[in-house]
This record gives structure tokens, C-alpha cells and sequence, in this order.
């Protein structure tokens, strides 16, 4: 039509950017690869620190001339790999852990849900939960060495009470957090509360479940090596303690360092199941371990 405005050609697109799908990809590589190169710097920075101040002898209020160093530690940790009672101490401290602990996920999940739903179970079962959950885990070894007739029980036993509190309180936190709209909609539809327990309750407890489930881990690892320090035979925490008794400072943090290590795997092994089970659920940007 004269008179009208001529439409300019559009530009073509960008083709370093529209040709680059893995741009995005890349640049997020990026940043996990600098986010694990600042951790494993801290980890260096912190052995340096440990060695500049072993090495010199340093007393500045905290004596670090009683304590070995990075090099005297190595030494250990090398003799100790070569052992067979190491590994024996690794494998009792994991069957301690991983039994007490998988009692206690199954105990305090079918727990958590029952009081959450079930306002007679938590009428009966409530008074009791409050009236033990105060006391620490670690306390009740005397009771369990009363209790049980071995002391590979009585261990357990602690393990268990340990991971039991923390799971079933983030359990029934998580049921009742649930939106009623939920089951209401279920309902509706026909289901019954069998429907409602596998297809809405399960599903929506998962993120808080898991919460427990990694704090159980810790509060499990700090008692089942105390329980191991007090009555225990084999175990990282009865070879942690036996190594302070006859002057091995080494042995001490060799197996300080176990236990941190072993802690750090089974609680990244947690947290990678739960990752899994919840993938459904939306995540921030960057919020990848």
C-alpha cells in the first residue's frame, strides 16, 4: 500500500548463543566445579594451618605442641590400612550404625505417621515420646547394659533411641504440614484412607522425612561411637579411646578422622536417596551439592 512504512528485515538470531545449546550446561559446570574447588581449598587450607602449628610448636593459649602432625598422622593412618583389626573396627562400627539406624527409620516413620493421623494413637503414644525424648541417647547406657544380655545389643539399643526421636519428630511435623485440600480431593473422588496413606501422605512427607532421616545419621554416629568409648570391644570409637589410653595421639586422630569420613558417607548416601525419591519436587537454581 503507498505510504505505508516499510518493515526492515528482522535480524537473524543470535547464532552464538541459539547454536550453543549446552551453554547454559556449561556455564552451571562451571559453577559446580568452582563451588568443589573452594571446599577442597578450605580442606588445604585447614591441613596447612593444623601443620604450621604442629610443626612449630605452637602454644598460643591452645597447646599445639602435644599434638601430631600432618606427616606423623599419615604414618598411622598407612600402618593402620595395612591391618586387619582396622577393618574389623570399620565393619562392627557400620553393622552397629546400619542396624540401629534402619530400626529406627522403619520404627520412627510408621510412629510419626500413627500419631500424626490417628488421634487415639497419639493420646496413648504422645505422653510417653515427650516424657523420653529429652533424655540423651547416651545417658541410657547403664539401662542398656542392664538391659541386654551382650553388649552388641545394648549398642545397638543406643543407636536406635538415637535415630528414632529425630525421625519420628520430623515425621509427624511433615503429616501435619500436609494441605487438607489434598486428602479432601481424594476423598472426593472415591478413595479410601489406604488411597490417601500410599498416593498423598507418603509422597508429601518425603522432603521432611528425609530431614530426619539425615539428622537421625549424625545424632546415630555421635552415640554409637560414645556407646563404643564406654563398653564397646570392637568399634572405630573403642579404638578411638584405646588409642588415647596407652599415649597413641596419632591413633586418636586417625580415628577422629575415620569417623568424620564415615559420617560425611553415610549422610551424603542419605541425602542422594532422598534427592532421588523427591526429584519431582521443584528446586532452586544452584541448589545442587
Amino acid at each position: 500500500m503507498a505510504g505505508s512504512p516499510t518493515l526492515a528485515p528482522s535480524s537473524p538470531p543470535d547464532t552464538d548463543v541459539a547454536a550453543d545449546p549446552a551453554g547454559p550446561r556449561g556455564t552451571a559446570g562451571g559453577r559446580t566445579a568452582l563451588r568443589w574447588g573452594i571446599r577442597a581449598a578450605s580442606l588445604l587450607a585447614a591441613a596447612g594451618f593444623w601443620q604450621v602449628l604442629t610443626a612449630a610448636d605452637a602454644r598460643l593459649w591452645l597447646r599445639f605442641d602435644r599434638l601430631p602432625t600432618l606427616g606423623e598422622i599419615a604414618e598411622r593412618f598407612g600402618a593402620q590400612l595395612t591391618t586387619s583389626l582396622y577393618h574389623l573396627d570399620l565393619l562392627q562400627s557400620l553393622i552397629r550404625i546400619l542396624t540401629g539406624f534402619g530400626l529406627a527409620a522403619v520404627a520412627g516413620i510408621t510412629t510419626g505417621i500413627l500419631v500424626a493421623r490417628s488421634r487415639r494413637a497419639g493420646d496413648v503414644l504422645l505422653p510417653l515420646l515427650e516424657a523420653v525424648r529429652p533424655i540423651p541417647a547416651i545417658a541410657l547406657v547403664p539401662i542398656a547394659i542392664l538391659l541386654f544380655p551382650t553388649d552388641e545389643q545394648g549398642i545397638v539399643f543406643i543407636t536406635f533411641t538415637a535415630a528414632f526421636f529425630p525421625i519420628t519428630v520430623s515425621t509427624r511435623h511433615a503429616v501435619r504440614a500436609l494441605p487438607t485440600i489434598w486428602e479432601e480431593a481424594v476423598r472426593t473422588l472415591g478413595g479410601t484412607r489406604r488411597h490417601v496413606l500410599w498416593n498423598v501422605v507418603l509422597p508429601g512427607i518425603l522432603p521432611g522425612v528425609f530431614g530426619g532421616l539425615s539428622v537421625g545419621m549424625g545424632v546415630a554416629w555421635i552415640c554409637v561411637i560414645s556407646a563404643e568409648m564406654i563398653s564397646g570391644e570392637f568399634g572405630v570409637g573403642y579404638r578411638t579411646w584405646h588409642a588415647y589410653t596407652v599415649v597413641d595421639y596419632p591413633g586418636v586422630i586417625v580415628g577422629m578422622i575415620t569417623i568424620g569420613v564415615l559420617g560425611w558417607l553415610t549422610s551424603a548416601a542419605i541425602e542422594l536417596i532422598g534427592r532421588r525419591a523427591t526429584r519431582w519436587l521443584p528446586r532452586a537454581e544452584g541448589s545442587g551439592r
